[in-house]
């Protein structure tokens, strides 16, 4: 097995007894050709690494851009479209939701993901939801 030399997350609290580590969504954008051709090995290796290492919250590959749909709602009107949203030439291949103690962390993460390689992994800070009244969401 491969060490991808991981820390192991660790309980941080804050004052008020919450955790201090912020969520990351690591999108995984790529070609499809150059995407299709590596094999799912060495990403299931370092999902694994990233979850023994209590980082992973959530990962997924996704199908092909083909199989993508984009629906729009405007003016109450639903309008479906086949394919994505945009005509690009590098496609969102799948994402990685990890936490992270800030952007710098992250991004040292981001740059182990496999695909990185082949393609680029868009970093982004989860924003909580909070209604006008306070009231955080519960998870």
């Amino acid at each position: 097995m491969v060490d991808y030399g991981i820390e192991v997350l660790r309980p941080k609290l804050g004052r008020d007894g919450r955790d201090c580590y912020m969520k990351y969504l690591c999108l995984v954008y790529g070609e499809e050709k150059e995407m299709s051709a590596m094999t799912d090995d060495d990403c299931m290796a370092y999902d694994q690494a990233l979850r023994n290492a209590g980082r992973c919250l959530a990962s997924e590959a996704l199908q092909p851009v083909h199989t993508a749909t984009t629906v729009r709602v405007r003016d109450g009107k639903v309008s479906i479209r086949d394919g994505p949203f945009a005509e690009t030439k590098e496609f969102l291949a799948g994402f990685y939701l990890i936490d992270a103690a800030d952007l710098n962390e992250a991004m040292q993460i981001a740059s182990g993901m496999p695909p990185a390689h082949v393609g680029s992994i868009e970093v982004r800070p989860v924003r909580e939801l909070t209604s006008t009244t306070g009231e955080r969401r519960r998870l």
